[in-house]
């Protein structure tokens, strides 16, 4: 069998070797590596617990919770006991096994008395048909709360974004956001579950591996609970690719015998070293996780003896001053690798990690990542959120830990609000689920955390909805970009609105963070709706002129029965159909005009079409161009005023306004002419118009700046530039998209560039007669002006 894994997709993450999950060693290795990895077990081999009596767990309590506590944890205890008598799991074990040791865990981490008495009782209502009032009137109603958040917890089952999955991982998140603590159980359950999964048959094993992977795993990482999201990783990986882990755990058995001499030398002159700095520090080994090797080796094409950073220590020393100095002493023994330095205690990690990040180079040659925190930081790194409660007899503030979690979770809410449905939501979720980050700026210096790939668009986004939703430009580093801009970090952000600035479907194509594409979709779908009432109060009041009919005229009664016969809620609701084209205005006219008649209007006879709405004394629909998604103009012609132009309603898809001449809409006119409509424009538009025109240019030095300048000083934007080379070496085509008010400013652009020497001809650009058209009416959201 190969030593190299096929590649996974999940994340890599370095770690101690001091879970209880994994068992690397035999007996005489484990005792000579003690002082540097502390004791192991493998996931295959679960702890053994047979019949638990409550002293374990009250033995684990009575360092932090008083007697009365305690005498409450027991009570739930023997509830739940009693409960569970004569259910067993499937590896043989009584029940009651399972809820202590999730206890356990919880006490691990020094949760409150409440979170461990619901770890106690977080199966009763769901088996045992124990109800939420019982809870209630026996242990309180936060206990109940909790018990009930964790019963419908384990309802969920996660099936590759089902709509079920999607919508009770909804229920899990707004759950965690009324108190994070259900979270925290939660996470306590799965680690145990996953622990001993080996009596579980292997397809479930190997879904319910890929949901922790998928799911648990990265929340814990989000809340900083970084011991059990590392455990919960490999744990996974050993149940869902058993072959592919107990291939990496033999390698690296073998390499930690090999590189022992390696290991005790370094220690040593690192021990040395910071004595010499007269720094009081706690030097252990530590050492990549399987899962995080696998994923090296797969991210970087790497066999396993390629990996030279398997091994690497962290320094635990009194301050954070002390962190630096430790630092320097570390650079002076060996040299750092340029760029590998990172320094989390300035600006933490979104979950509030801190720590100093260093790399160095070994005496061998081979690179040594070094990690450099406080005692606090330490625990803080390893507990997270649950931190919380680990220092809350002790009166240490760790509020900035805390606040980031909540933030975090309000952030979640703010994307379920927003959300079209629950699969949307999940999809969303899953994106700021992922544990890189990049660190920017804003102008008063504060720090925003956002995911690795996030845009200056996803920047403003995360300080506030409406600053995205109104940003035109952002300046990053005091240089003008455009908003698709990835992000680095130290990046200095200033974001720049306009209050007549409105999202562009286009944004969708570049976002990265779950709380913009919420946003944006929210917003668009809330704007087409406006703008599609609109659009279809005007093609109905259109329509009912060449019927001699004002719309102001139409009285509540004959809404009423018209809202009776088309099956809709309300009059708003029938605009909106007719401005996105699924009913159309001369046949609703028609139906009116009957109704104000006082005709029968169930009479067949007058159910025969409508005439043309188009009749000569039918006025025209007035456009702007500025109203929004339901009116668009077509990129295949792209009219501007001052064109004759039409308008064809698409179904479901509002109106696309084409030129009279233009190839795709005299097409679509053959084979659909009853969608067609008169449209006309405004007197005053009050907006700038995409148009293209071609330059055909002799190939001379600097043409192409020279027609450029020629353009704007036309006061003309440039939104494109593009060249054909295929033309003799003599000449060359420019093809430019520019912006325009009308027709005479375009006439101007395209005289001004007529006076260059250079010019051999200009004209505008029309639609390739290329024997193929749209379905949707030429209807494109036009996405080459999508950064502002």
């Amino acid at each position: 069998m190969s030593t190299t894994p096929s590649p996974a997709t999940e994340v890599d993450q370095e770690a101690e070797t001091t879970s209880p999950a994994r068992n690397y060693i035999d007996a005489v290795l484990e005792q000579s590596f003690r002082h540097l990895f502390g004791p192991t077990a493998t996931p295959e081999q679960p702890r053994k617990h047979g019949v638990v009596s409550i002293a374990n767990l009250t033995a684990a309590l009575s360092g932090y919770l008083t007697p009365e506590e305690i005498k409450e944890v027991k009570a739930a205890f023997h509830f739940s006991d009693e409960a569970h008598l004569g259910q067993y799991r499937q590896s043989g074990e009584p029940y009651i096994t399972h809820p202590v040791a999730v206890a356990e865990i919880c006490a691990g981490w020094k949760l409150d008395a409440q979170s461990i008495q619901a770890a106690l009782l977080h199966d009763v209502m769901e088996d045992q048909g124990v109800t939420k009032a019982e809870l209630a009137e026996r242990f309180g109603a936060k206990v109940a709360e909790l018990v009930d958040g964790l019963s419908k917890l384990d309802k969920m089952e996660f099936r590759n974004r089902e709509e079920a999955q999607a919508e009770n991982f909804r229920k899990m998140l707004l759950a965690m956001a009324r108190d994070v603590r259900v979270i925290l159980v939660k996470l306590a359950d799965r680690l145990h579950n996953m622990r001993t999964l080996g009596a579980v048959p292997p397809e479930k094993r190997r879904r319910v591996a890929r949901e922790t992977i998928d799911i648990y795993a990265p929340i814990a990482h989000r809340l900083g609970l970084n011991n059990t999201y590392r455990e919960l990783q490999d744990l996974s990986f050993a149940n869902f690719n058993p072959n592919r882990y107990a291939t990496l755990e033999k390698a690296v058995k073998s390499a930690r015998g090999n590189r022992r001499e390696v290991v005790s030398k370094i220690l040593e002159a690192v021990q040395r070293a910071i004595a010499e700095a007269k720094l009081d520090a706690e030097v252990t080994g530590r050492e990549k996780t399987i899962f995080s090797i696998y994923k090296k080796m797969r991210d970087k094409q790497l066999s396993f003896s390629q990996v030279l950073d398997v091994y690497g220590f962290r320094v635990v020393v009194e301050s954070a001053l002390e962190c630096y100095t430790c630092i320097g002493a570390l650079h002076a023994l060996y040299k750092p690798v340029p760029g590998k330095f990172k320094d989390y205690i300035a600006i933490p990690k979104v979950n509030g990690y801190q720590s100093l990040h260093t790399t160095l180079v070994g005496p061998f040659g081979a690179p040594i990542e070094f990690q450099v925190r406080t005692r606090k930081m330490h625990e803080i790194a390893e507990a997270g959120v649950a931190a919380h409660w680990l220092y809350k007899n002790g009166g240490a503030d760790l509020n900035d830990v805390q606040k980031r979690a909540h933030q975090w979770l309000k952030s979640l809410l703010d994307i379920q609000s927003e959300a079209g449905d629950s699969s949307e939501f999940l999809e969303h979720v899953k994106i700021d689920l992922f544990p890189d980050a990049v660190y920017v700026f804003t102008p008063k210096s504060k720090i925003m955390a956002l995911p690795r790939g996030a845009t200056a668009l996803d920047f403003a986004y995360s300080i506030h909805s409406d600053l995205g939703n109104q940003c035109v430009a952002v300046k990053i580093n005091n240089e003008l970009l455009p908003l698709r801009t990835e992000l680095k970090s130290g990046d200095i952000v200033e974001v720049i609105t306009a209050p007549y600035s409105k999202p562009n479907p286009a944004w969708l194509g570049f976002v990265r963070t779950g709380k913009a594409r919420s946003a944006i979709r929210h917003y668009l779908k809330t704007m087409r709706l406006t703008e599609s009432v609109q659009l279809g109060e005007r093609l109905v009041d259109q329509a009912l002129k060449g019927y001699g009919y004002q719309l102001s005229e139409v009285t509540p009664e004959v809404w009423e029965k018209l809202v009776l016969w088309t099956g809709n809620k309300n009059r708003q609701e029938i605009y909106a159909d007719i401005g996105l084209g699924r009913r159309v205005a001369a046949v609703m006219a028609k139906r009116i005009e009957v109704l104000m008649s006082g005709q029968d209007a169930d009479d067949p006879e007058h159910h025969h079409a409508p005439r043309d709405p188009n009749a000569p004394h039918a006025p025209p629909v007035v456009i702007t161009g500025t109203e929004g998604m339901s009116v668009q103009l077509s990129a295949c012609c792209r009219p501007i005023p001052g064109d004759d132009i039409m308008g064809y309603i698409g179904i479901g898809l509002g109106m696309a306004i084409h030129t009279t001449d233009c190839r795709v809409a005299q097409r679509i006119h053959r084979r659909d002419p009853g969608r067609w409509i008169d449209v006309a424009w405004a007197p005053q538009p009050g907006r700038l118009f995409d148009v293209a025109v071609k330059v055909l240019v002799k190939n001379t030095k600097g043409v192409f700046a020279r027609v450029a300048a020629d353009i704007t000083s036309a006061d003309a934007n440039i939104v494109h530039i593009a060249m054909d080379d295929d033309l003799a070496q003599e000449s060359n085509l420019l093809r430019f998209v520019i912006q325009v008010s009308d027709r005479v400013h375009l006439a101007n652009v395209m005289r001004r560039v007529r006076t260059n020497p250079d010019v051999m001809r200009i004209s505008r650009e029309r639609p390739s007669d290329d024997g193929h058209h749209r379905h949707d009416g030429g209807m494109r959201i036009d996405r080459e002006r999508a950064d502002y």
